[in-house]
């Protein structure tokens, strides 16, 4: 049945005020989706139930590219993840995978490696032990390097090539951090990584990433009890302490510095603006209010055929051949509040000098108090939907785990962000205009504009 439109009309203001009733009850305890924390073999474990007929298991190591002690480590160890160990071949552990009707991937981030595995639940006992024979039993071949590694990396750094984001991205992060954070995410082709790496340099930074101190264990949809009892036995293997050579970096804490670098390219145009943002939910330098603003700032609609409440999205209406987007970049002591422009470098000046201006605005109260009400709720929206779908909470709380914070917990993310006011999205508004800037800019150099024609100093 069709409901006439005076009928919607009449329901509309009900539905928003029960909807606003409802604000809180996300700040209470989610049943399924908290966490439980334990220990089991020396190995830190943090698990969702309950438990379900599909199951997600990921090892969690702090060794991404800020802890590689030369570059191309990380991409490496990711690389080799699920080849041949000293009980199984490559071929073997596929074959088994697939029998199971299971799935493994492995992944890295500049601060972990992940290795993420999913199956039927009753298949726990031997995910669990799969993981524990990666993680201590691995090969590291050399023909594993020269035929697989090797010729994946390479592909990486051509696939990175073509994408203006992802360099302008990177860049940013260097002229932010320098080191540590500011290290690529991927070896460049541009750096002989070829003279450090190597299958036995690899295996002995493995056994430093690896070691108990340095690994954590993030289930959901499994049993808590079964999880550490199967840990407990398959983990004994892995050792507590890592090898003397090629050792990871040690975790200095991140400074933000602020600059410009431009690249040049044919591959497309874009430009990153960034300025200090949130670290992640947990650790001392967490700001919800930096995900209100990234919201508010916005540049992509969630709304379809609409250009959205966003400031960006209002700004770059004109400029049909911009696309723009606005993110926090959380880390476990720093973060970034990143502006990404990409498009026809003649029209990125004036985006960019348009996504400047909108974050003035907020600094000085222009901004409607109904777009910071849609921003509130959007933040806390993509905050807990991250959450819930894994993809965010598994990183990010084996994470915490290894870092001795807490662990990704989704009614207190959701109460952090409940606690943000329009008072304090304009103070850190503020903040950041006093900041030094991080720009970088990818591709026609004749067109793309300096920080400068922007109204940023760096």
């Amino acid at each position: 049945m069709m409901l006439s439109r005076s009928t919607i009309s009449r329901n509309a203001p009900r539905a928003l005020q029960n909807a606003a009733s409802r604000r809180g009850m996300a700040s209470a305890a989610t049943p399924g989706l908290q966490y439980d924390v334990s220990e089991a073999g020396g190995v830190k474990i943090a698990n969702r139930e309950p438990a379900g007929v599909t199951s997600t298991l990921a090892l969690v190591a702090k060794a991404g590219t800020r802890y590689e002690p030369f570059p191309g480590f990380a991409d490496a160890l990711e690389l080799f993840a699920f080849q041949s160990t000293l009980k199984r071949s490559a071929l073997r552990i596929t074959r088994e995978v697939e029998l199971l009707g299971g799935q493994f991937s492995a992944s890295h981030s500049r601060e972990n490696v992940v290795l993420k595995t999913k199956f039927l639940a009753e298949d726990l006992p031997y995910f669990v032990e799969l993981l524990a024979e990666v993680a201590s039993q691995s090969k590291f071949q050399g023909y594993e390097l020269n035929e697989i590694v090797a010729k994946l990396l390479k592909l990486r750094q051509v696939a990175l090539a073509n994408q203006p984001e992802a360099i302008a991205l990177d860049a940013v992060h260097g002229v932010a951090f320098h080191r540590g954070l500011g290290q690529s995410i991927s070896a460049s082709a541009h750096v002989p990584y070829e003279k450090t790496l190597s299958a036995e340099a690899v295996a002995e930074f493995a056994k430093n990433a690896y070691a108990k101190s340095n690994i954590a264990l993030v289930g959901s949809g499994v049993s808590s009890a079964e999880l550490s009892k199967w840990a407990g036995d398959f983990f004994k293997a892995v050792p507590s302490a890592g090898s003397s050579q090629y050792q990871l970096k040690s975790h200095e804490k991140s400074t933000y510095f602020g600059g410009e670098q431009r690249i040049s390219s044919k591959a497309g145009n874009a430009v990153v603006i960034a300025l200090p943002g949130s670290s992640t939910f947990g650790t001392q330098g967490f700001n919800p209010s930096a995900h209100v603003l990234a919201a508010l700032l916005g540049g992509e609609s969630s709304i379809k055929w609409t250009p959205g409440f966003s400031l960006l999205g209002q700004a770059t209406q004109n400029f049909s051949q911009v696309r723009a987007s606005t993110k926090n970049v959380g880390y476990s002591d720093a973060g970034l509040l990143a502006i990404t422009l990409t498009g026809k470098a003649d029209q990125l000046a004036a985006a960019g000098k348009s996504a400047v201006d909108a974050l003035k605005k907020v600094a000085a109260g222009e901004v409607p108090a109904e777009s910071f009400k849609k921003a509130a709720a959007l933040a806390k929206f993509g905050a807990l939907e991250s959450a819930q779908t894994l993809e965010t909470g598994l990183e990010l709380t084996g994470n915490a785990l290894i870092n001795n914070t807490k662990p990704y917990q989704i009614d207190e993310v959701a109460q952090a962000l409940d606690n943000v006011s329009e008072a304090k999205v304009k103070e850190f508004a503020k903040s950041l205009l006093e900041s030094k800037g991080s720009v970088a800019a990818v591709g026609d150099l004749t067109e793309l504009p300096y920080a400068s024609d922007l109204g940023l100093t760096v």
